[in-house]
């Protein structure tokens, strides 16, 4: 089976399943998108209106500085895979619960293990906890951090989400400046 026939078959499951939590709420499934074989693998928090309404993660305004941050650093889109950690959006783009994220964890580590990345770059606080425990985003982004998950050794690289960089121009200096490192580590 190739990645990109088990992503499809990971997505149908996951449509299957009545279990999860936010369906009701949600107009449809956000399943990730992009490279099924790429090395950067971008997770953020959860789908947004606009994410909600096409069924693609990052299209609305902090899609658009991320795709822009991307075109900066000479990778396009296309060539890196991207999705969030609960893939039906919370009602009011209220912030992921815990027990939500829980509920998507399975899927999450599959299509993760799938893609099979070197690199994890986590967008916001709720992607990066996943991998970094009782840690501030403000103190650890643009650090990168060599994990092993599943036995597998992987890089991750916490972000600003871009929506928390389009709210503050502070963290907007800091996502910026994180790209420039995420071109750096490509690069070496």
């Amino acid at each position: 089976m190739t990645k990109q026939e088990a992503l499809r078959l990971l997505k149908i499951i996951i449509q299957k399943d009545k279990s999860l939590p936010l369906r009701d709420q949600a107009t449809q499934l956000v399943f990730g998108v992009g490279a099924p074989s790429a090395k950067i693998f971008f997770l953020g928090e959860a789908p947004g209106f606009y994410e909600d309404q096409k069924g693609e993660p990052f299209v609305g305004a902090a899609g658009k500085l991320l795709n822009q941050n991307l075109e900066r650093i000479g990778i396009k889109r296309k060539d890196v895979f991207i999705s969030n950690i609960v893939l039906f959006r919370p009602p009011a783009n209220r912030d992921p619960e815990e027990k939500e994220i829980k509920s998507f964890e399975k899927y999450i580590d599959k299509m993760i293990a799938v893609v099979s990345p070197k690199i994890i770059v986590t967008l916001g606080r709720f992607s990066m906890a996943k991998f970094l425990k009782n840690v501030k985003i403000s103190s650890v982004h643009g650090k990168i951090y060599k994990l092993q998950l599943k036995n597998k050794d992987i890089i991750v690289l916490p972000m600003f989400h871009p929506a928390a960089a389009l709210r503050n121009p502070q963290f907007m200096d800091s996502f910026q400046k994180d790209f420039l490192k995420l071109k750096e580590y490509v690069k070496a």
